[in-house]
């Protein structure tokens, strides 16, 4: 009968080369920590020191490198480049065993951690998890690691509502975080609150003031690339979106309204707009403010009148010039663009269509940048006739107090609207009652409620129309104020500060309808085209 003698298994760290020569093992350490507190800071530092002496002690093994990720989520590998950059260098050959301290460190997500640990199996790497002295190469390994990858998994998904939690907390108290390295005008101050950077806020004002003077997003975004004013991130180059944002965002008249975005997978880290999937809080005066309320809420209405127009900004005169005949815009097109006789011509868009056609006349940029020097250099002239005439006007409008109390009077009934509706509902949930007579008194109560959320809207509506329009003649009137020079070519600013629209006629007369509500006729020179 054969003897059997069994002969133990002696891995070794050395490895074979091609030519039968011996190399020693390949090793590299993987680092990371998720957040970058103090704490997290030093265990950061002693997981890379560690692994570095670690590796260089082993006579057996050769230093390949400690790749990290600092402040980095472990969820996904979306935005781990230390981590990328591993997995890229094991599989083009340069590494043979990884270390790294757990699963967790390595990833919380059990499909990427398993999909990358067969992939480095199938490239001859192994995976050597400290914590749970799992290696990825050992016939129990895979099935460890699915086991201990899902717990880590569900832990960091346990941690992510924590900290949901907390923060959900933190709104429906009313505490206010910023994100103050791309938020410009504020910095953190000394009690932890937000406190106004003075130089910054320089910028967010003239923002505001340019947009109410009429330049449109591009321009705006244009002329501080021409200055080189940096953006809030420190950038180069402003977007129409970081000035649609500034200008709409609540935070710049002292308000603040909380979770605006709610994490739809705390998996992949996604971020949705919340439209009504979870409660918000608006807390008003939590902070100082940049912008005052009246001219944010102006700035509003000012952007809800422009989207309302669906009109292309194409400089100082777009959506300015309206048809006397029809009350359409006016259009720009540009003649011999190609050749030293180019030209900006404005005409009525709708001049051609349906049966009848506009006598209204084309208009060029010149005649229209001659009309405004006169038309300007007439209100300096009769200035104190014209700072009156503004004055009158902000006082004939409607006091907004009795508006406000009458919004105070139907806030109260709308309460008590509300808890009749509840009340109703609460009474037919407890007890059995005649479906018939409930489906009457509960409609007649919706109605009353649904009436009652109407007048609030419409009274809200028109108290801030007020306040808007009181606020721009304002403004108007303090531009007009501080102008004392006579021009004598067309400036641009002056143009958005002071003209709302202009009115073109049959018989070229042009009226410039002013920001205050009055207006000034001006015969155009030159012959118009037809």
């Amino acid at each position: 009968m054969p003897t059997i003698r069994k002969i133990e298994a002696k891995p070794s760290i050395l490895l074979t080369q091609s030519d039968g020569a011996i190399r020693k093992k390949r090793v590299a350490a993987y680092a990371r920590v998720s957040t970058e507190q103090d704490e997290q800071q030093s265990s950061y530092e002693t997981q890379v020191n560690f692994y570095t002496n670690y590796i260089r002690s082993n006579p057996e093994w050769e230093f390949a490198g400690i790749y990290s990720d600092e402040g980095i989520s472990g969820t996904n590998t979306k935005h781990r480049e230390g981590f990328k950059r591993m997995i890229d260098d094991a599989l083009s050959g340069k590494i043979d065993l990884i270390l790294t301290k757990s699963i967790s460190r390595f990833a919380r997500n059990t499909v990427d951690s398993l999909v990358t640990i067969r992939k480095l199996k199938e490239n001859g790497v192994e995976v050597y998890f400290e914590k749970e002295n799992i290696y990825s190469m050992d016939s129990k390994g895979e099935l460890m690691l699915t086991i201990m990858s899902s717990i880590a998994q569900e832990e960091s998904r346990s941690i992510s509502e924590n900290v949901t939690w907390g923060k959900r907390k933190s709104m429906a108290d009313g505490k206010v975080y910023m994100a103050y390295r791309g938020f410009l005008g504020y910095e953190r101050g000394e009690d932890g609150k937000p406190k106004i950077n003075e130089e910054e806020a320089k910028i967010v004002r003239r923002i505001y003031s340019m947009f109410l003077k009429g330049m449109g997003y591009r321009e705006i975004a244009n002329a501080l690339d021409r200055e080189g004013i940096p953006t809030p991130m420190n950038g180069k180059c402003w977007r129409v979106r970081t000035i649609i944002s500034i200008l709409s965002n609540e935070k710049y008249k002292g308000d603040a309204l909380l979770q605006k975005t709610y994490a739809v997978d705390w998996l992949n880290k996604k971020r949705g707009k919340n439209t009504g999937q979870l409660p918000q809080y608006y807390i008003e005066g939590s902070h100082p403010a940049i912008i005052s309320p009246a001219v944010f809420d102006l700035v509003q209405n000012e952007i809800a009148k422009r989207k309302d127009q669906h009109k292309r900004n194409t400089g100082p005169f777009s959506n300015k010039i309206i048809c006397g005949d029809c009350g359409a815009y006016y259009g720009r097109k540009v003649w011999h663009s190609k050749t030293k006789y180019k030209s900006s011509i404005w005409f009525c868009n709708s001049k051609y269509k349906g049966q009848h056609i506009c006598k209204t006349p084309n208009i060029r940029d010149e005649q229209l940048k001659k009309v405004f020097v006169e038309a300007f250099n007439q209100l300096l002239q009769n200035k104190d006739l014209y700072v009156s005439k503004a004055q009158k006007r902000i006082n004939s409008l409607i006091d907004t107090s009795v508006l406000e109390k009458k919004l105070e009077s139907k806030e109260a009934e709308y309460d008590e609207a509300y808890k009749a509706l509840k009340d109703l509902v609460d009474s037919n949930s407890n007890r059995l009652q005649n479906q018939d007579e409930y489906t009457k008194k509960f409609n007649e109560a919706e109605s009353r409620f649904q009436f009652l959320e109407k007048e609030i809207s419409e009274l809200n509506t028109k108290i801030a129309a007020i306040k808007a329009q009181r606020e721009k003649i304002a403004i108007y009137i303090n531009a007009l104020k501080a102008d004392n020079k006579i021009i004598e070519e067309f400036n641009e600013d002056l143009w958005y500060a002071f003209v709302d629209k202009v009115t073109l006629y049959a018989d070229n007369q042009l009226n410039l309808q002013f920001k205050d509500g009055s207006d000034m006729s001006i015969s155009i020179d030159e012959k118009a085209e037809k």
